[in-house]
């Protein structure tokens, strides 16, 4: 015999009739759910600054391969063809590796090779020092600046790069790993139609400076258009 109504419902009641069951309650509260967007990590001035300086290094010694490949291609003391290309090929290397470490460490990838690196131009520093020291190598150089202040300033770079990168936000900004990348569409596939009315544009730009465009007259008195140019040539 049920004691109430409530007894009875249950068993003869059929299943879409019954009522909404309730969460359970508890005393514990719900751990804080991780939010889906990180807050982007800033990047320290200790990092910055050593980066910029790799870059800077890249470009300063790019521009000095740019002005001195000439004297060095019309001195006297021309080296062989082979030293030449090795030279440039270290030189090239040299360039690469300079702003590959300052774009890694700004980007957080590492900073083991931006060390290396600064102890090898220490290294080859200390040996061209004693080298000019020494023998009459680099006598025929245009410097109006003393030897040990010409290796000072050149230290500068190297010995700069490792005290910024040593420092404990740096030390951080690596062991945080590199910064997330946020993926953006292809702007080609979003904007396929500007592109190809751009394209277009372009080619009909280039067809008509090959077509109308004078060529200057040569030894032939050839005058005219580039289409004639090529035509009678």
């Amino acid at each position: 015999m049920a004691i109430s109504v409530l007894d009875v419902r249950d068993p003869f009641a059929p299943s879409s009739v019954r009522g909404p069951r309730l969460p359970a309650l508890s005393l514990v509260p719900a751990p804080p759910t991780a939010s889906s967007t990180v807050a982007p990590r800033r990047l320290p001035l200790t990092v910055l600054a050593a980066g910029a300086i790799g870059i800077l290094e890249a470009v300063g010694l790019m521009a000095t391969a740019l002005t001195g490949v000439d004297g060095v291609l019309n001195s006297p003391l021309r080296p062989e063809g082979w030293m030449i290309v090795l030279g440039l090929l270290v030189l090239a290397g040299w360039i690469v590796l300079c702003a590959g470490t300052g774009a890694a460490l700004i980007d957080g990838a590492g900073r083991t090779l931006l060390v290396t690196l600064a102890y090898a131009e220490i290294a080859l520093i200390a040996l061209l020092a004693i080298l000019g020291a020494t023998t009459a190598l680099f006598a025929a150089l245009p410097a109006t600046l003393p030897l040990p202040l010409l290796v000072l300033l050149a230290l500068a770079v190297p010995i700069g790069k490792l005290l910024l990168v040593g420092a404990p936000s740096a030390v951080a900004w690596v062991a945080g790993g590199p910064r997330p990348r946020e993926r953006r569409r292809d702007p080609v596939t979003a904007h396929r139609m500007v592109a190809t009315v751009t394209l277009g544009i372009i080619g009909l730009a280039l067809g008509a400076v090959a077509v109308l465009s004078p060529v200057q007259a040569g030894d032939a008195g050839l005058g005219g258009t580039a289409s004639s140019a090529v035509f009678h040539g």
